[in-house]
């Protein structure tokens, strides 16, 4: 397993993707990984997680990007020294692909700020199989 992380403003997001091969399909194109994600608050603020941004790119550099409140339903606090974790997912038409973006971010002084989530790769035993 591969950990990626990168802290912004003193919150450090870490990703540990793992690839679903009992969920994936690769003779019809379908792949699928989940994605365990701690978000911790080195600071001295209490911040609140306000959105997500996403981009999402599949081997042939197809882009999606996803964009919305929250993460799984839920806009958490951390306070200090606090963290947050959470698992989700996404399907790619090929065997790879990479992912990154950000969270918006509040601190209970009012400054709105985005903290980066570190771009990882999506890898799967497939690697090269597509299906077109």
């Amino acid at each position: 397993m591969v950990e990626y992380t990168q802290t912004t403003e003193q919150i450090t997001v870490t990703v540990d993707p793992i690839f679903l091969d009992d969920e994936s399909d690769p003779d019809a194109g379908m792949f699928f990984w989940s994605y365990h994600v701690v978000i911790q608050n080195n600071g001295t603020e209490t911040v609140q997680l306000l959105s997500r941004y996403w981009r999402i790119t599949n081997a042939i550099g197809a882009l999606q990007e996803v964009r919305g409140d929250g993460v799984v339903g839920e806009q958490p606090v951390l306070e200090p020294g606090q963290s947050f974790e959470y698992t989700s997912g996404t399907p790619l038409s090929t065997s790879s692909g990479i992912m990154g973006g950000n969270y918006q971010m509040i601190s209970s002084g009012g400054k709105n700020f985005n903290i980066n989530i570190p771009t990882f790769s999506l890898d799967s035993p497939y690697e090269g199989h597509a299906v077109h």
